[in-house]
């Protein structure tokens, strides 16, 4: 009796061909690619890469919405054959239809203009399409900068009698004493701070090291929340027990943590937040730079402290100084007539400018994406 063949039917699972990854899976499994060697070559933050990541998923589902056969060549072509400077314009359309504001617009295609030259230099892409479109024009936002009383009571707030308001008031003390972001607070260890010499070492962005200087006030009050109430907190073991400021765990703080807190302390001693100010530990860095530049502190200087690799991003700045400083000129220059000067526009009408400015910007996208994939017939979009 002969052996029975094995069929073969087009239906055997053992035959069937693995369906393609969508458009937006493909592109992912790049963008993985390119995050990891950012984090490897430039050690950025797992906060800016998260932002990254973000941005990708966006163009991913952009692509499964748009045409989810991309790209055409097939299973063996490059997720990114055939992204062309008019997909990229459809995306940015599609982004402000769902929602999006000029920042994050401004964020995604910088991202994008990051992930595509790496793309070229790999081979993966034969341009970079996203240096061809400009990004929205953003408005210039001076940061949100506390008084020198406000920064004091801020800092008193914190329950002196209380492990976790010694806590608080060491990791505020720190914050405006160092000008430090709060992403370099959490990673701190109690081995970068030197209270014998006064000063504090950071990792910035890039982790960029620097040491800044700490005033006597901040001195005490760090070295008693080490010695005395640190160890109240029973630090866990390894990595997670080994930050400077824990938590009720014995856990490093984290970034959420922070804000809560500051944000806590300031309804706490009323500080206004209304009219559109703002208040994060970032305010602290802000009010930290300001009043050094108010007490005669040169630009340089207030860069190196800060960490900014660029002095553009410690001119900004200055800009808050020149408000207090055209302030006392109108009040006091014997030629200006007050009686003369416009009122400045409320707050109000400014958030209706900047809504319509949104709305403007979002229009003039989108009728230019319209017209130039009109004037491109024949050629697909």
């Amino acid at each position: 009796m002969s052996p029975t063949r094995p069929s073969f039917s087009s239906s055997s699972p053992s035959t069937r061909i693995p369906a393609a990854p969508s458009p937006g899976e493909a592109l992912a499994d790049l963008g993985r690619v390119w995050l990891d060697a950012l984090l490897a070559e430039r050690g950025l933050s797992a906060h800016t890469v998260a932002a990254y990541r973000q941005d990708l998923e966006a163009l991913g589902a952009f692509l499964n919405e748009w045409n989810p056969s991309f790209p055409a060549g097939g299973r063996s072509a490059s997720p990114l054959a055939g992204l062309d400077d008019e997909a990229l314009l459809l995306f940015v359309v599609w982004l402000r239809r769902r929602g999006d504001g000029r920042r994050t617009l401004a964020r995604r295609l910088s991202c994008l203009r990051g992930f595509f030259t790496w793309a070229v230099e790999q081979g993966l892409a034969d341009g970079n399409p996203a240096t061809l479109l400009d990004g929205p024009k953003l408005p210039s936002l001076l940061p949100d900068v506390l008084t020198r009383e406000e920064a004091a009571a801020l800092l008193d707030a914190p329950d002196p009698g209380d492990k976790l308001g010694r806590r608080d008031r060491a990791m505020l003390e720190l914050l405006y004493a160092a000008g430090l972001r709060v992403s370099e607070l959490i990673r701190l260890r109690p081995l970068d701070l030197d209270l014998q010499r006064g000063v504090v070492r950071v990792f910035g962005k890039g982790r960029k090291e620097r040491l800044v200087p700490l005033h006597d006030r901040a001195v005490a009050v760090l070295d008693a929340y080490l010695v005395e109430c640190r160890p109240l907190f029973n630090p866990a073991p390894g990595p997670e027990g080994d930050t400077l400021f824990l938590n009720r765990s014995g856990r490093g703080l984290t970034r959420q943590g922070v804000w809560k807190l500051i944000k806590r302390y300031a309804l706490h001693i009323g500080l206004k937040t209304g009219g559109g100010r703002r208040l994060s530990p970032h305010t602290l860095r802000h009010s930290f730079a300001t009043h050094l530049l108010e007490g005669g502190a040169d630009l340089r200087t207030v860069q190196l402290l800060l960490g900014h690799s660029d002095l553009a991003a410690t001119e900004l700045y200055t800009h808050v100084r020149s408000d207090r400083l055209a302030d006392v000129h109108a009040r006091f220059h014997p030629r200006n007539r007050s009686s003369c000067r416009e009122p400045v526009a409320s707050s109000a009408s400014g958030a209706h400018d900047d809504e319509a400015n949104r709305e403007a910007d979002g229009r003039a996208i989108e009728d230019t994406a319209e017209e130039r994939v009109k004037n491109r017939s024949g050629e697909r979009v």
